[in-house]
């Protein structure tokens, strides 16, 4: 017995040794450049699979490297990233008994560096969980309110100020989806009867006009998608028979629907491309480059991934270039740079795929991003 302790503190102190010559590791928070990197992306994971346990991962496409993780509750959507940065808005929801119970619905305020929540604005329990869009959350142009589309079924925006970070109101938009900016007090949203809803907001952030346009879409023959991407003053929406309708924004915050032209040739049609996926669109703004995910498939196939990345110009409306992608994708998403990347990801897996556009090769993958990441965001 004597022997057994004796050999246990000897044990010990030789533990205690070794503890003691470990160098000592720095102390503190990570943090991130104040400045975020050209090829920056935020990866959305709505965790599909195990909805209260949303997250978003910012990663470095040039490394490959994960740079930050920020868990977001329930239903996830996607962060709002402001172009003026220093902060990231994500609307949230979570449950006090985390699957049930009394439900709250806020805004988190995130600062850019530590990663490290700000404050939080609570808002109505009725944030739209739905499938992941990125209309579902975006900013007025001048990025004084945050708009969010609530649906219960009840359809309505709820407006936060983020000036003073308050809930200031909630906008009645029945029989009218989802939220497009289109300046920098005013929005539109798409409407069943293929009008738009457009709605124009005074300093206070309440409703000042609303007015409802004619039919500018055909929504039982040849609807539009609600994955719209903004070109300067034009919202392009593609139609499930791959339509293209840009939509634009006139002086005050109006729209007037422009001459559609279509994506596919007649020979490309017959052999049913069209586009599809969860965030199927992207564009380069300097270069005037639309991004499309593509694939071959029939009727109501509208969110199906693809195994192609094709690439339109659009003052021609010609397809300039074709990317066939690593791996099938359903969201992409384009950096702003000289030298841009394409950034592509899938619901069916937790990988993100990196591309040199100009050449549309292949770089690298990024894996084991959450479970089913659904929206791209750039800083």
């Amino acid at each position: 017995m004597k022997r057994a302790l004796a050999g246990a503190l000897l044990a010990l102190g030789l533990a205690r040794a070794a503890l003691a010559q470990l160098p000592l590791e720095p102390g503190g928070v990570a943090q991130l450049p104040a400045q975020p990197g050209v090829h920056w992306v935020w990866v959305n994971d709505f965790s599909f699979f195990a909805l209260p346990d949303g997250k978003a991962f910012l990663v470095d496409g040039d490394s490959g490297r994960m740079l930050g993780l920020l868990s977001t509750g329930y239903s996830f959507d996607a962060l709002v990233v402001p172009h003026s940065g220093g902060v990231i808005y994500s609307p949230e929801t979570y449950f006090s008994r985390g699957t049930r119970g009394t439900r709250t619905d806020v805004v988190t305020i995130y600062d850019t560096v530590h990663l490290a929540p700000l404050g939080e604005v609570k808002i109505p329990p009725k944030r739209a969980s739905i499938m992941a869009m990125m209309a579902g959350q975006v900013l007025t142009d001048d990025e004084r309110f945050l708009l969010i589309y609530n649906y219960t079924p009840a359809q309505s925006v709820t407006v936060v100020d983020t000036r003073a970070r308050k809930f200031v109101g909630e906008i009645d938009t029945a029989g009218c989806a989802l939220v497009y900016p289109t300046g920098p007090r005013s929005f539109f949203s798409l409407c069943g009867d293929g009008s738009l809803l457009v709605v124009t907001l005074n300093d206070q952030g309440r409703a000042a006009s609303r007015t409802r346009t004619k039919e500018l879409f055909d929504g039982l023959r040849d609807p539009l998608t609600e994955k719209g991407v903004r070109a300067g003053d034009t919202w392009l929406f593609a139609s499930f028979e791959g339509t293209m309708h840009p939509l634009k924004i006139t002086r005050g915050g109006g729209i007037e629907a422009q001459a559609t032209w279509p994506l596919f040739s007649a020979p490309e049609l017959a052999q049913h491309w069209r586009t599809g996926g969860l965030q199927h669109l992207a564009l380069h703004a300097a270069t005037g480059r639309l991004y499309a995910i593509v694939h071959r498939g029939g009727a109501e196939t509208h969110k199906d991934p693809g195994a192609d990345v094709w690439v339109w110009d659009l003052a021609s409306h010609r397809k300039v270039q074709q990317i066939s992608a690593r791996n099938k994708v359903a969201s992409i998403q384009v950096t702003q740079d000289a030298r841009p990347l394409l950034f592509g990801c899938s619901f069916e897996s937790n990988r993100l795929d990196v591309y040199d556009v100009a050449s549309g090769h292949y770089l690298r993958s990024v894996e084991g991003l959450g479970i089913t990441p659904g929206l791209l965001v750039t800083p």
